[in-house]
């Protein structure tokens, strides 16, 4: 537990110097360490309120709930409508990538596939990300880059353990929908940057989440007539508000907020950050034990973010 803290304290102290004086790089940084500690909340909160309602209902009062507490939002900062039209129609095909196919595809292979291997194959989003930002040339490819990336797959792999994956014919389906999700969500990350900064991520998050309750609302809502509302627990509403607002709205506004500053491969890395800040919390919540793997993952992956995020990266192409 020492050697992982001066470890982190280390990376932190170095990417301070890398980047001092650029605070728009540091507050980006923050805000994709916060993403990935509300996510980190999503699968025990998620866990609970399953075993009530649907997951299509789940995923309907989460994009619902989202719009609705962003367009009160920037209705009162009279900053609602898009100053360019075609937009509206760029958001709309955002919708699709970010959260319809995203959520969608990941609950539908959820469902079909093991969570290990679904945690396994979420290691392909920062490597789809990278891809598709060099084909389109949001960025360049740099060697550290790389390096970086597949340091930090490595620590996710090597935590996650791939010997309790099993890729055969019963998984095949969700194991191709988990890759066509975090393809998905690749496309939408490296795609979306120039429009979220010529918008600003409160109105761009907030015209995705309206395009994408057009299909997610009605959706869910039907999944709940078979559903006796009245026998859901007070406790359950109270944690699908919680989803709704710390574990969707929150986590994609910070994302969209860092994908403005800093390049979408860097974004999508943070990902990996995922799993060992669920050991993390799983250790203070619930008195797991901390065990010399998750030490290596952590080394990795920490390693893999220094090397990504370094400013002078391009340096060492």
């Amino acid at each position: 537990m020492r050697l992982l803290l001066l470890s982190t304290l280390a990376v932190a102290n170095q990417n301070l110097e890398d980047h001092s004086g650029d605070d728009g790089h540091l507050s980006a940084f923050a805000a994709l360490v916060a993403v990935q500690i509300f996510y980190g909340t999503l699968p025990v909160a998620g866990k609970i309120v399953l075993a009530h309602i649907p997951a299509l209902a789940l995923v309907g009062f989460r994009v619902g709930i989202t719009a609705a507490v962003l367009v009160i939002f920037q209705t009162i900062r009279g900053r609602v409508w898009l100053p360019n039209k075609k937009d509206y129609w760029r958001f709309a095909v955002l919708c699709v990538f970010g959260v319809l196919l995203n959520q969608y595809l990941f609950i539908g292979g959820l469902s079909l596939t093991r969570a290990s291997n679904a945690s396994i194959l979420a290691v392909t989003i920062p490597i789809f990300t990278l891809i598709i930002s060099v084909m389109f040339r949001y960025e360049r490819l740099f060697f550290l880059k790389v390096i970086g990336v597949a340091l930090a797959a490595a620590g996710v792999i090597f935590l996650i353990d791939p010997r309790n994956a099993s890729f055969d014919s019963a998984t095949t389906r969700g194991d191709i929908m988990m890759v066509l999700n975090s393809l998905a969500f690749g496309i939408y990350v490296a795609v979306s940057k120039d429009i979220i900064s010529r918008n600003g991520p409160f109105r761009s998050m907030m015209w995705v989440f309206i395009f994408s309750s057009i299909v997610a609302v009605p959706v869910g809502a039907f999944s709940l007539s078979t559903v006796d509302l009245a026998l859901i627990p007070a406790s359950v509403w109270t944690l699908i508000a919680y989803i709704g607002i710390g574990a969707t709205a929150a986590p994609y506004l910070l994302n969209a907020y860092a994908v403005t500053r800093v390049k979408p491969s860097t974004v999508a890395i943070f990902i990996y950050l995922q799993p060992i800040i669920g050991v993390i919390l799983a250790v203070v919540f619930l008195k797991e034990q901390m065990g010399a793997s998750f030490i290596i993952a952590s080394l990795l992956v920490f390693a893999g973010l220094y090397l990504a995020t370094r400013r002078n990266a391009e340096a060492h192409a």
